[in-house]
């Protein structure tokens, strides 16, 4: 494993200009904190929710439950094959409006109108109300003035966004240059979905911190490598081939010498029967661009030895864009200060064949055993967190963007306080 070269300024850290103090995790254990949170971030940032290709057609619909915004939503594509979200509550007696046998439940269809369960008012593709029943019964009432109520939507390479704030800056704006530098890599043709989704015992941000660097992989995965291969990465340990940072963004450059690997004596069995593993599949699909070709933003250093981007845009999208060309990401959706729904979505160009689709179903597996083992060290973490036995922790370099998220976060909730403090108090 080799020794990747630190920037000419010195460590990331400095280079990012991103402080180097002992940290506190008090905003994961603090329930008053996460309350701020809700407000100050889920409430006014980007909020990815699904893919275009989850509204293949007119009237094609999904729902997304927000808990940190206290809301779910519906997302639908119009008559006119615009994309728009609209809050999922009827506008008569505040049932939800979109969901089939249980209300917490996400789901998705086709529809021309939605009907309410509760007393069946029906509203179109674009929100308005169409049809009330018994409307004579009602006093005075202008249907115009109770359509649904829209949320702000916008589509960046095919991922739909969502924010809750009016006067929020527009989506490609607030996704920076890191995004801008992604721009034209061929999402839309990795159809081929695979989904797992998992209840999590710790804090949103703990979760992204453990993908965010790499220290932990030797050690904690240590049974997922082989015993000789595993003895060489605890050895000689990790360290990521490029950092940045823009604005509450950030991504992590890494190597990739498993795909394929470079010696067969390093993989498992099975992954060499199918020729893929964690990394994804060894023979890489054309997706109509090559390697020297990519965007800006992936592998930023054209460096040889590359094999994955993970980018964060804040505040729980996680984008990771593969050498063999694949795609995963991942999302943290809070559900209170300590706990949180993670969702993994691995995108593949369709198979060919059934051992093109074994192959890819091994990348997926490999990844949620993977995911399985850190969120289990999470809830370990958020347990002891929360004693308050230590409230400072060291970070090394390569702990970097964890030290940027939280202070982002951080900022947003400060922010947030310095605006509202002079507000005055709701009637």
């Amino acid at each position: 494993m080799a020794h990747f070269k630190k920037p000419e300024e010195g460590s990331w850290t400095e280079h990012l200009k991103v402080d180097t103090e002992p940290v506190s995790y008090e905003d994961s254990t603090s329930p008053e904190h996460y309350e701020l949170e809700r407000e100050a971030i889920f409430k006014r940032t980007w909020l990815n929710v699904g893919r275009v290709e989850q509204l293949p057609r007119k009237g094609s619909y999904f729902t997304k439950e927000l808990d940190a915004a206290r809301t779910s939503v519906v997302v639908v594509r119009g008559t006119d094959g615009e994309v728009r979200a609209f809050h999922n509550v009827c506008r008569h007696r505040g049932n939800k409006l979109v969901w089939n046998d249980f209300p917490r439940e996400e789901t998705s269809g086709v529809c021309r109108q939605f009907t309410c369960k509760y007393h069946a008012w029906r509203y179109d593709l674009d929100g308005k109300l169409a049809f009330v029943q018994q409307e004579g019964e009602f006093f005075d009432l202008d249907k115009s003035e109770y359509g649904l109520k829209q949320v702000r939507a916008e589509v960046w390479e095919g991922f739909v966004f969502v924010n809750f704030d009016e006067n929020a800056a527009p989506l490609r704006e607030y996704l920076g240059e890191l995004a801008k530098g992604i721009e034209g890599y061929p999402f839309h043709k990795l159809t081929q979905v695979h989904k797992y989704r998992a209840e999590i015992g710790s804090n949103w941000k703990l979760f992204i911190d453990a993908f965010a660097e790499f220290y932990h992989a030797p050690i904690l995965h240590s049974g997922q490598y082989m015993p000789e291969q595993a003895r060489k990465i605890q050895k000689y340990g990790y360290e990521a081939l490029h950092y940045d940072i823009d604005g509450p963004h950030s991504m992590v450059s890494s190597w990739g010498g498993i795909a394929p690997p470079h010696d067969r004596e390093m993989v498992k069995p099975i992954e060499a029967a199918l020729r893929s593993g964690l990394f994804g599949p060894w023979d890489a699909p054309d997706i109509g661009m090559a390697t020297e070709d990519l965007p800006p933003a992936v592998n930023p250093t054209r460096d040889p030895r590359w094999g994955m981007d993970s980018f964060v845009f804040f505040p729980n999208f996680m984008l990771l864009i593969w050498r063999p060309n694949w795609v995963l990401t991942y999302h943290y959706w809070p559900t209170s200060y300590n706990t949180h729904i993670f969702e993994g979505t691995c995108y593949f160009v369709p198979p060919k064949n059934a051992f093109e689709r074994l192959q890819q179903e091994l990348a997926a597996v490999s990844f949620k055993e993977y995911g399985l083992q850190d969120g289990n060290t999470l809830e370990a973490t958020q347990t002891m967190l929360e004693s308050g036995t230590v409230d400072r922790f060291p970070l090394n370099d390569q702990e970097v963007l964890l030290r940027h998220l939280h202070h982002s976060a951080q900022e947003y909730v400060r922010e947030y306080q310095r605006r509202t403090a002079g507000a005055p108090a709701a009637s």
